[in-house]
């Protein structure tokens, strides 16, 4: 994915950056020399692994994706836009939402991490605040009332409280409602438009005709009308906000 080949190549830089010695050279008893990966490294490579899963379950990427996937089956145009430019679209505006949770996550922990200032241990704790509180400001309760049941769990008294084990799943949960939610106004206005086509086809007596073929024209001209890519856009950014 294109995340975890970005992470790929960012992981030389951090390493650097974090001053984490890649190769240890010790001495052999025959005089030689052997080398190792220090612990960190295989941590930080552990970590490179889980980063699509982290990308596609714990940020607005599962929303944008699927939004813009419906809309593209309302339009009827078959692969265009093609998948590659629809992953695009999603990553590049997962990174534009999720902008404000990273620089909380820089400057709280990353930065003081690597100054020295913080352990490892710290770090990641406060690093993950922010982005469990995005998680959280997204998550209907219900959510995580079930999965709360589920686990047999007694409850929480903050939101604050709420493990991950049970934030994540009930933040997919509501992600995926929250996106076929906004597929659904999406879709309306081509379903009317495919409607109103396979009426007056009808009414002419070209049952033959298929309707598909005649409305995607119009579907087209009237998103590109009303300025349609910016409109979804900024509706699925802005979704993140109210």
């Amino acid at each position: 994915m294109p995340a975890a080949a970005m992470a790929a190549m960012l992981l030389p830089q951090i390493v650097v950056a974090a001053g984490i010695p890649v190769v240890t050279v010790s001495g052999a008893p025959d005089g030689g020399q052997q080398y190792s990966l220090t612990l960190q490294i295989l941590i930080l490579m552990t970590a490179v692994t889980l980063l699509p899963s982290i990308v596609l379950m714990m940020t607005a990427f599962t929303r944008i994706i699927i939004v813009l996937a419906i809309l593209r089956q309302a339009l009827g145009a078959g692969q265009a836009p093609p998948n590659q430019v629809l992953i695009g679209l999603a990553l590049f505006l997962t990174l534009f939402v999720m902008g404000p949770v990273a620089d909380r996550i820089n400057t709280g922990a990353l930065q003081p991490y690597m100054a020295g200032t913080m352990d490892a241990a710290a770090a990641l704790e406060q690093g993950a605040q922010p982005l469990k509180q995005f998680m959280l400001d997204q998550t209907r309760e219900s959510d995580i009332a079930t999965f709360v049941r589920i686990s047999r769990g007694q409850g929480f008294e903050k939101p604050e409280d709420v493990p991950m084990r049970i934030l994540v799943p009930a933040f997919a949960t509501s992600e995926l409602k929250t996106a076929f939610q906004i597929g659904f106004m999406v879709f309306i206005p081509f379903v009317i438009i495919d409607l109103v086509v396979a009426s007056v086809l009808m009414s002419m007596g070209m049952m033959m005709l298929s309707p598909v073929l005649i409305s995607m024209p119009f579907k087209i001209m009237l998103f590109v009308l009303v300025d349609g890519w910016s409109l979804i856009m900024g509706t699925l950014a802005g979704s993140f906000y109210t």
